[in-house]
């Protein structure tokens, strides 16, 4: 049995978790005790840090700001929306996060593609990956704000590009200004063939160099997205409709 000091000192050190798990490893002598040395120390480092890297995963998934917070690949509705499940499950690896590739999911309003986002972004924190999810509106005004309090956009542009996952929702819903345009170019390079973005839109991608405003600007944008992304059509199906009915 672990003595108060051994607490106190663990505690000071943050392992709080590996306390639990030898006065659990006490608890059970019939169990523990028939095991050597060794077994019960690696028993206890391979609980501690399964735990440790849970909690971790916690936070990540609080702090990523995700619009539907029950979201989750296992419970992703399939029927009748030509979504393919393998595909899903093998995004779900993180594996695209990994290869620096990114997402269009394109689908009409209802469609389930900020749930579908949600859910692979939360499977990106379960892997320890730091996301975010905003709408691009909100990402303006976050722009508009930065400007307005004087301190300019860098630190934004910043912040923005260390996500190892950033999902934009409501992707060129809205029109927008030549400069909103320049912020969106340099947000896409420095995270470009760095980092991953999840792009949810309403739009075709044959229609985004028109809604970019068709320049030399929309050019750069569409090069730096379109050639390393997974293109996934979320249906016609509408989802909310649906799950009202039921």
């Amino acid at each position: 049995m672990i003595s108060d000091e051994t607490k106190r000192k663990l505690r000071k050190l943050g392992l709080d978790e590996l306390i639990d798990i030898l006065e659990i490893q006490d608890d059970d002598p019939t169990l523990y005790t028939r095991m050597a040395f060794d077994e019960r120390i690696n028993m206890a480092i391979d609980s501690l840090y399964q735990q440790k890297n849970n909690n971790r995963a916690k936070r990540l998934i609080k702090q990523a700001k995700f619009r539907f917070s029950d979201a989750d690949v296992n419970t992703i509705y399939y029927a009748d929306r030509g979504l393919n499940k393998n595909q899903i499950i093998e995004l779900s690896t993180c594996q695209y996060i990994r290869n620096n590739a990114s997402l269009i999911l394109n689908g009409f309003t209802g469609s389930g593609k900020t749930f579908l986002a949600c859910a692979l972004g939360k499977s990106a924190c379960r892997q320890l990956y730091r996301v975010r999810y905003i709408r691009m509106p909100d990402l303006l005004e976050l722009r508009d704000e930065a400007i307005a309090e004087g301190h300019g956009i860098s630190k934004l542009l910043i912040k923005f590009s260390n996500y190892h996952l950033l999902v934009l929702d409501e992707w060129l819903m809205s029109e927008l200004s030549d400069e909103e345009v320049h912020f969106i170019l340099e947000l896409i390079e420095k995270r470009y063939d760095s980092k991953s973005t999840i792009f949810c839109t309403q739009y075709k991608v044959s229609d985004w160099h028109a809604r970019l405003g068709g320049g030399t600007l929309a050019d750069a944008i569409m090069d730096r997205i379109v050639h390393n992304s997974i293109r996934i059509e979320t249906g016609s199906l509408n989802m909310r409709g649906h799950f009202s009915q039921h």
